[in-house]
């Protein structure tokens, strides 16, 4: 049995693969207030939200149950799994991941969208954010008051 990785990125929404769980039934949103691209040029990664004060956003994501290996000492098991989608990277991430970023949702409106619209209008929320739209706010691994990176 060889373990599944499985996928935490998705960009080909029109892949046949990826089709059947666009439904409202299966998106889900990834609450999140700052995220990390590694950027191996410094040498670790590089943290960005909508600003210092690192309000709350959303991943656009989709979820379902899967039974595969995910550790091989476990065996066969079913798990609940999300992935959240991606697009071409706005001005900022691009800068430190040319290959994409991660779509996110700013406004309940959007998250509703996201939600509750039919495929055809929530796919259109794939989109980068505008340029201008995120700042670094940190670099390497981010602490807590807890200690717990973040």
């Amino acid at each position: 049995m060889e373990p599944d990785g499985g996928t935490t990125n998705i960009r080909n929404v029109k892949s046949k693969h990826w089709t059947r769980w666009l439904g409202t039934e299966n998106r889900c949103v990834v609450p999140f207030n700052s995220f990390s691209e590694f950027n191996t040029a410094e040498g670790g990664d590089i943290w960005f939200a909508l600003d210092e004060s690192r309000p709350l956003a959303c991943f656009a994501g989709i979820w379902t149950s899967w039974t595969s290996v995910r550790k091989v000492k476990e065996g066969e098991t079913t798990n609940d799994l999300y992935a959240f989608l991606t697009t071409e990277p706005n001005a900022e991430v691009g800068a430190i991941h040319p290959k994409a970023m991660p779509v996110i949702l700013t406004t309940p409106d959007e998250v509703e969208a996201w939600m509750t619209a039919p495929s055809d209008e929530a796919l259109k929320l794939q989109r980068p954010l505008a340029d201008g739209t995120l700042r670094i706010v940190g670099r390497g691994v981010k602490e807590d008051s807890a200690g717990l990176a973040t």
